[in-house]
């Protein structure tokens, strides 16, 4: 083939590629949008379309409404399965697999798998401070504190205004036995989310820590050995 002919039937074939998709993109979209409000008939479209052809679009849609629909661990594993197929896409796409489903083990108290997840997807993206607040609720769930808190210094230190970020390491440093630590990571989540509930109720856990402390005329016990 002439090198003109060739290089215009490569352009037409980027051009068929992007149209396809950004096809694509819409469609999971549209999938993800549904499944917020109607989580069986989203699964029972990922699943059309992945009649269609498999595509890795579908996939995500119909492991995304498996969790929706209380599977989660099914729907979580099959988006580690994504991440680890050989048409799962680009890395980033891999490392949002990865993500999707570690928050979604944590939200099934599966903490072991989630911190496999977050390992996978900081393989692929290691300076993404969410990643690593997501892999610090995993190490706390486990009760490895000290990994916890090392995960949110390395994140805070890059993106130094993440208020849930405080806030775990807040919760790492009272499980630890630290309230005074504790302290100064809610003051600093106070000021990033002033309105967080949840940090609130923190405040007041780690205001009782203090106070039993000073009764006490000694540090609290350590919760972990870590």
């Amino acid at each position: 083939m002439p090198i003109i002919a060739a290089a215009v039937s490569l352009v037409l074939l980027q051009s068929a590629g992007e149209k396809l998709a950004a096809a694509e993109q819409d469609r999971l979209d549209a999938c993800v949008s549904r499944i917020e409000s109607e989580p069986e008939e989203a699964y029972e479209d990922g699943l059309a379309w992945t009649f269609e052809g498999n595509r890795p679009g579908a996939r995500q849609c119909t492991a995304l409404a498996l969790i929706a629909l209380g599977h989660i661990e099914e729907g979580a594993s099959r988006l580690v399965s994504l991440a680890n197929a050989a048409d799962g896409g680009t890395l980033e796409q891999r490392a949002a697999y990865l993500s999707q489903a570690g928050n979604a083990f944590i939200e099934a108290g599966a903490a072991d798998d989630a911190l496999a997840a977050f390992d996978g997807a900081l393989k692929i993206a290691p300076d993404a401070p969410e990643l690593l607040v997501d892999r610090a609720s995993a190490h706390f769930l486990l009760a490895n504190y000290d990994k916890a808190i090392a995960d949110l210094d390395d994140a805070l230190s890059r993106m130094p205004d993440m208020g849930d970020a405080y806030q775990l390491r807040g919760q790492a440093w009272l499980a630890k036995g630290e309230p005074d630590k504790a302290m100064a990571d809610v003051t600093a989540a106070m000021a990033a989310d002033p309105e967080n509930i949840d940090v609130l109720v923190l405040r007041g856990q780690v205001r009782e820590a203090q106070r039993i402390e000073a009764e006490s005329g000694g540090p609290l016990e350590r919760i972990s050995g870590n």
